[in-house]
C-alpha cells in the first residue's frame, strides 16, 4: 500500500494513454477514412449523375455543341477540384477539363469498361495508369431515349481526401491530449482523496496489529472512507477500554479471591500450629464458612455473566404470575428482615397479573433488587414492591429508604465489582455483580430498568415486562 498502490494508479494512467493514442492512430484513422471516401465517393456520384442526366444529354441531341460541353465541364472542374472527361459508349473522349498537361492529347480511354466499380459508386487508384497519383473515380451514363449514348467520369485527386483526414485527425489528437491531460485531475484526486486516507487507514491497522491502540486516523472526510476511519477509531477506543476493563475487572477479581483464602488460610494455618485453641475452633470454622460462602456466592455470579458475555444463555420464557412470584421471593427474606425490623410492603395493581419472560431469571432479578434494598435500608424502615400496568406493560418497583446512591454514582452501578462507598461497610458478603447480573437478564429479554435514588434518603429500582393475558 506504501508505494505499489499509488504506482498501479500511475500504470493505468499511462496505459490508458498509450490505448487511447493506439486506438486513435489504428481503428479511428481507418473509421476516418471510410467515412470520407464514402461520404465524398456519395457526393461525386450525384453530382456525376446530375449533369449526366440534366445536361449532357442535349449534346446527343443537338441541343449542345462541344464548346456549350467544354464550358460546362470547366466549370464543373473549378467547383469539384476535379478532372472531368466526357465520353462516348466506346471510350472516345469527346471533351475533357483537366489539370494534366499530358491528358491535352488524350482522346480515347483504353480499355474503358464503365462496369469496373461492380456495385461500388467510386474506383480507387490511377485509374488505368492515367494518373500520377491516386484518385477517386466516379463514373455515371449520359443516356437518351432509353440508350446509353456516353459516360461522364470524375476523377478527383485522393489527396484531398487525405488532407481532410489529417485535418480531422489532427483536431481529434489535439482534443485527446487535452482530454488525457484533464483525466491528470482524476489521478490527482484518487491520490488525495483515496489512496492517501487509504495509507493512513493501513498505517493504522499496522500500529493496531502491534498493540499500539492509541494511534488515531486523521482523515474527516464525510464519504465512505471517512466512516471507516471514524469506525476504526471508534473501535480501537473500545478495544482500548475493553483492555482497561480486563485489567480492572481481573484486579477486582483477584482482589475478591484473595481476600477470603488469605483469610481461610490464615484461621486453618492457626489452628494447624495450635495457635488457635480447640475450644476456639467453633468461632473460627464459621468464619471460614463465611469466606467459603463468599467464594461460591462469586463464582456463581462469574458463571451467571459468563453465559451473557458467550452469548449462550437461552432465556426459557413463559407465562406466569408476577404477584405469586413477588411473594414468594419476599417470604425467603422473613428472618433477615425480622433480625433488622424491616418490614416489606406489596401494592399490587391487581390480584393475579401474569408476565411473560424467564421466570427462573426474573426471580434472580427480584431477589437481587429485594436483598440490595434490605441490605442498605436502616433498622425499623419499609421496602415496598409495587406493580403497575400501563401500555401492555407491568412496571415492577423496588424501593428502599436506606442510604441511597450518591448521583455521581447512578452510571457506575451497573459496573461488574463497582460498589459505591457508601455501600462498602454494609455490604460485607457481596461480589458487586449483582447488579450487573440484573443489567443483563434485563437486557437479554429486550427490557429496560431504571434507578432513581437521593443520597441518605433511599433508592427505588423499576424494570418492565410484557403482560401476558
Amino acid at each position: 500500500m506504501r508505494s505499489t498502490l499509488n504506482l498501479k494508479f500511475i500504470i493505468i494512467y499511462i496505459i490508458f494513454g498509450f490505448l487511447s493514442i493506439f486506438t486513435i492512430a489504428t481503428l479511428g484513422s481507418e473509421l476516418i477514412t471510410t467515412h470520407l471516401e464514402e461520404e465524398t465517393g456519395s457526393e461525386l456520384y450525384q453530382e456525376a449523375n446530375l449533369i449526366a442526366s440534366n445536361y449532357l444529354p442535349g449534346y446527343f441531341k443537338g441541343y449542345l455543341t462541344a464548346s456549350d460541353v467544354q464550358v460546362q465541364l470547366n466549370g464543373m472542374k473549378t467547383y469539384l477540384d476535379a478532372d472531368i472527361w466526357f465520353a462516348d459508349s466506346d471510350g472516345l473522349l469527346i471533351r475533357s477539363s483537366h489539370t494534366a498537361a499530358s491528358h491535352a492529347r488524350l482522346s480515347e480511354i483504353e480499355n474503358f469498361n464503365p462496369a469496373e466499380a461492380g456495385s461500388a459508386q467510386y474506383l480507387l487508384g490511377n485509374y488505368h495508369g492515367y494518373f500520377k497519383e491516386d484518385v477517386m473515380t466516379v463514373i455515371a451514363p449520359v443516356t437518351q431515349d432509353f440508350y446509353i449514348k456516353g459516360y461522364l467520369l470524375i476523377h478527383k485527386p485522393y489527396s484531398d481526401i487525405a488532407a481532410s483526414r489529417k485535418s480531422l485527425m489532427t483536431i481529434i489528437y489535439i482534443v485527446l491530449t487535452v482530454i488525457y491531460i484533464l483525466s491528470f485531475s482524476i489521478l490527482l484526486g484518487v491520490h488525495f482523496f483515496i489512496y492517501r486516507p487509504l495509507r493512513k487507514i493501513t498505517e493504522a491497522a499496522t500500529q493496531y496489529a502491534s498493540g499500539n491502540l492509541e494511534h488515531e486516523i486523521h482523515v474527516n472526510t464525510q464519504d465512505e472512507i471517512g466512516y471507516l476511519s471514524a469506525s476504526l477509531n471508534y473501535m480501537s477506543s473500545q478495544i482500548r477500554d475493553m483492555n482497561d476493563y480486563e485489567k480492572k475487572f481481573i484486579a477486582n477479581v483477584s482482589h475478591d479471591f484473595r481476600s477470603p483464602l488469605t483469610s481461610i488460610r490464615g484461621y486453618v494455618n492457626a489452628m494447624t500450629d495450635g495457635t488457635i485453641p480447640p475450644e476456639m475452633y467453633p468461632k473460627y470454622l464459621k468464619i471460614i464458612l463465611f469466606e467459603t460462602e463468599r467464594l461460591t456466592d462469586l463464582t456463581q455470579d462469574l458463571l451467571t455473566l459468563n453465559e451473557f458475555d458467550t452469548k449462550e444463555l437461552l432465556l426459557d420464557k413463559t407465562s406466569f404470575d408476577i404477584h405469586e412470584m413477588i411473594r414468594n421471593t419476599a417470604a425467603s427474606f422473613e428472618g433477615t428482615c425480622t433480625s433488622k425490623k424491616i418490614s416489606i410492603e406489596l401494592v399490587f395493581a391487581a390480584k393475579v397479573l401474569r408476565v411473560y419472560g424467564d421466570k427462573g431469571k426474573i426471580q434472580q432479578v427480584l431477589y437481587n433488587l429485594l436483598d440490595n434494598a434490605i441490605k442498605f435500608s436502616h433498622t425499623d424502615s419499609v421496602v415496598s414492591i409495587e406493580t403497575t400496568e400501563r401500555s401492555e406493560k407491568v412496571f415492577i418497583s423496588v424501593k428502599d429508604s436506606g442510604i441511597g446512591i450518591p448521583k455521581k454514582s447512578i452510571q457506575q452501578i451497573w459496573e461488574r465489582f463497582y460498589k459505591t462507598d457508601l455501600s462498602r461497610g454494609k455490604d460485607k458478603k457481596g461480589t458487586g455483580l449483582g447488579l450487573a447480573i440484573v443489567k443483563e437478564i434485563m437486557k437479554a429479554h429486550g427490557e429496560n430498568i431504571n434507578v432513581i435514588s437521593t443520597e441518605g434518603v433511599g433508592a427505588e429500582f423499576i424494570f418492565s415486562l410484557p403482560v401476558r393475558r
